[in-house]
């Protein structure tokens, strides 16, 4: 037993003598060009301090502008939540002192944000539904990157330095708040993860954020409290921050509800704090929890107020899409898929990719296979994402209707698709550049059936003996001399009757 895990209660034990209350606050990053209140550049992986300029270094003099694109992001999160729009919000100023907050204050918003009580309806591996009640979603810019060296953790405790890249200060974030969870029982950390992850689905299907965890695009900050069964007043809470995986968020929830209840247990007292979460399973202390006092919260001088107009919020609203698992059903449905299938599809992200090669005039069996076999091995083998390819879901069912009119066998389909990879342009001028349209003209294909035929007598009297499976070795040799270009089809025509 490790000193993580040597004081924490049995699960069963947790949830027959405490109730738990959660509260998820998930900062998602938004993938606008540029960020929230300059025109740095607001891309992933650039190198260290090269999309900085005075605002987002918040250097003298300097003065921020609002993005509207960022506004209308959380718009339009705000109605896909169901939370009320309101007229009239604005900025405030958070001040705390740390390094990867230049300004020594984050603008964003307190007591008056752009989006305020909502729900989202999440379903769960049963086939049930939770409702989590929204508090609010607001505003805000990203702080700095703090990467410490030296320490075994990678945090600040036993670094010997610590680098500051400011490429992502005042990348636009939405900070979506739930209302306290409660009843969940022992459900409660299933519930914060399929919340999380219906939240991921969501904002991607908005196309508001790329939602990558592993980058830091979606981050869950995972509050805890528990009390007695039976008592209404909550418990002192944690927060554990920047938790940045889906089963993290699971694997959070359920130790801190076994450590808290063990606490409580012994006749400990719960200490309000923020709490690290370690890979390997557990939490550990950070710092004592800030109040918003702490925090002398004023209204932003620099910024007018943000007053959305009631027609703007009407065309944006037409503009949210199906809930992602309404529409995962309703596809699985039309193309009769079982959940399985459809769980895997979703996993490799070629879910999408596919339905976009369906509207384009593709089968769902042949999207299938393309999307969910043979580009996901070159997406592996490449290490990108599979919508990271360089080909597109039209390129596909271009491929796809190549082959379904006989002018490709899957084997030239897969030489065309390599093409459009390797930068050589649309499918059809690959097929063209390359030579490998299916050769259906008989008299060139008699040709070569001919010449198999002289080249293997055994076998045709095989053939003629009535062994009509023999002439499968001639279609192959054809083939090979044709480069696989022929249509095999039509050569077996050919060679069973030129064997009767």
């Amino acid at each position: 037993m490790t000193a993580a895990t040597a004081d924490l209660l049995d699960y069963d034990d947790v949830v027959a003598r405490y109730e738990p209350v959660l509260g998820l606050e998930v900062h998602v990053e938004l993938s606008t060009a540029t960020k929230m209140f300059c025109g740095c550049a607001n891309r992933f992986g650039a190198e260290p301090n090269t999309q900085v300029c005075p605002v987002c270094l918040g250097l003298p003099g300097s003065l921020p502008v609002l993005n509207e694109k960022a506004v209308e992001s959380a718009i339009r999160i705000g109605l896909a939540l169901n939370c009320e729009i309101v007229p009239w919000c604005r900025f405030a100023r958070k001040n705390y002192f740390y390094p990867d907050m230049p300004k020594n204050y984050q603008i964003s918003q307190y007591d008056e944000p752009i989006a305020i009580n909502g729900h989202l309806d999440v379903p769960l591996d049963d086939g049930s539904t939770w409702r989590v009640e929204i508090e609010r979603a607001h505003m805000e810019e990203d702080t700095g990157k703090l990467t410490h060296l030296g320490s075994e953790t990678g945090r600040i405790e036993g670094a010997t330095t610590s680098l500051i890249d400011y490429n992502r200060s005042g990348v636009p974030l939405i900070e979506i708040v739930t209302k306290p969870i409660e009843g969940a029982g022992e459900r409660a950390p299933e519930i914060a993860r399929a919340y999380v992850t219906a939240l991921r689905d969501l904002l991607r299907g908005l196309g508001v954020s790329d939602v990558r965890m592993d980058q830091g695009s979606m981050r869950c900050d995972s509050n805890v409290s528990l009390k007695p069964v039976g008592q209404k007043e909550f418990g002192t809470r944690t927060e554990t921050k920047n938790v940045n995986s889906l089963k993290s968020v699971e694997v959070a929830v359920r130790y801190e509800m076994r450590r808290q209840a063990a606490v409580l247990d012994s006749g400990g007292r719960i200490t309000q704090e923020t709490r690290h979460f370690h890979e390997d399973g557990y939490t550990s202390p950070g710092r004592s929890k800030e109040t918003a006092e702490d925090y002398r919260y004023f209204p932003e001088p620099d910024l007018e107020p943000v007053a959305p107009d009631a027609e703007w919020i009407e065309r944006l609203r037409a503009t949210i899409p199906e809930l992602p698992w309404l529409s995962r059903k309703r596809i699985q449905e039309e193309w009769g898929i079982s959940d399985e299938v459809m769980r895997d599809l979703v996993n490799i992200g070629a879910l999408d990719l596919i339905a976009a090669t369906v509207e384009q005039g593709a089968s769902s069996d042949a999207a299938r296979a393309w999307w969910g076999n043979f580009l996901v091995q070159k997406a592996n083998e490449a290490r990108v994402e599979l919508d990271a390819l360089p080909i597109t879901p039209a390129q596909v069912a271009a491929v796809v209707k190549f082959v379904d009119d006989g002018k490709l066998s899957n084997k030239l389909a897969r030489q065309v698709v390599e093409g459009v990879l390797a930068g050589e342009g649309e499918p059809e001028q690959v097929m063209k550049d390359r030579g490998l349209e299916v050769v259906r003209d008989d008299s060139a294909l008699q040709a070569a059936v001919d010449e198999a035929l002289a080249a293997n007598p055994g076998i045709v009297e095989k053939i003629r003996g009535g062994k009509v499976q023999a002439a499968g070795a001639i279609v192959g040799a054809v083939m090979k001399a044709t480069k696989g270009q022929a249509d095999a089809a039509r050569v077996r025509e050919l060679v069973l009757a030129a064997c009767s």
